[in-house]
């Protein structure tokens, strides 16, 4: 298997853009999953622009498969006097693959502090049992460690579509970093696979990322993240994603849209 580390090494500068081929054991089916193709296009950026302010947020289009060797080419939109927009593109064997935009903006002093985004209780992740156990799951997800904190695995027609589990690389020398997070937190499934009883084809749609702490860096590895759908219906589901460090810090709050191409009597009982 190609850590994550070996897999960034992989990505190179190309004139004005950098290009990788991703490993077969970093793909979901054919082609890469989204938080791959997001932390490619964060990582092709941070590369590109090193005088970067924190990251805020993200927003993420995946148009199409990323398949074969990707092209990342990331560029200035605006900067200002406390915050620079950027965006980037990933191109692939099929055309265009993925969109980005990122905004980075300085710390400002403020008179106010406010912050509701409480952990859920959960214990240390060795009390919990292993979370990517199924059959035929895609190959990304061998390189992440699970822990079921609460809710429940895909597949398994429960009545709440929402999980929550500590997340991990396996891959021990992972910096921390917001890349590194960036492609673990779409490394569960969608919450709302819970509903069903046997695996259905989906595509990410939209990715939205708000990144609440400036510096997101976890020696320990280990990540709370929380996936709950919201909605269930016509094709697509939207999801709510948050993650904790072990500390119970907040660090991101993400919404997603997932397509589904499953049987509708799948969902309906629930949406």
């Amino acid at each position: 298997m190609t850590e994550f580390g070996q897999l960034l090494e992989g990505l190179r500068n190309d004139g004005d853009s950098f290009t990788i081929e991703l490993p077969l054991d970093w793909l979901q089916g054919r082609t890469a999953y989204g938080g791959l193709s997001a932390a490619l296009c964060l990582e092709a950026t941070t590369r590109s622009f090193q005088s970067l302010p924190p990251l805020r947020s993200a927003h993420f289009s995946f148009v199409g498969p990323a398949v074969g060797v990707l092209r990342v080419k990331a560029d200035i939109v605006r900067q200002g006097k406390s915050t620079v927009f950027t965006r980037a593109e990933i191109v692939g064997e099929m055309g265009v693959a993925a969109h980005a935009s990122f905004c980075f903006g300085m710390s400002r002093a403020a008179e106010y502090s406010y912050l509701s985004v409480p952990m859920p209780a959960a214990l240390e992740p060795e009390n919990y049992p292993e979370y990517f156990i199924w059959d035929n799951r895609p190959n990304f997800m061998r390189h992440f460690e699970g822990k079921l904190v609460a809710g429940a695995r895909p597949n398994t027609a429960a009545a709440q579509p929402e999980m929550t589990v500590w997340l991990r690389h396996r891959d021990q020398n992972v910096d921390g970093g917001l890349v590194a997070l960036l492609a673990l937190a779409d490394a569960l499934p969608p919450a709302v696979f819970v509903l069903f009883q046997e695996p259905v084809p989906i595509s990410t749609v939209t990715w939205s990322v708000d990144f609440i702490d400036e510096a997101p860096v976890n020696a320990e590895g280990w990540w709370l993240v929380k996936s709950a759908a919201e909605s269930a219906c016509n094709g697509f589901s939207t999801q709510n994603i948050t993650i904790w460090a072990p500390d119970g810090r907040p660090a991101l709050s993400a919404r997603q849209n997932v397509a589904v191409f499953g049987e509708p009597s799948l969902i309906e009982k629930w949406a």
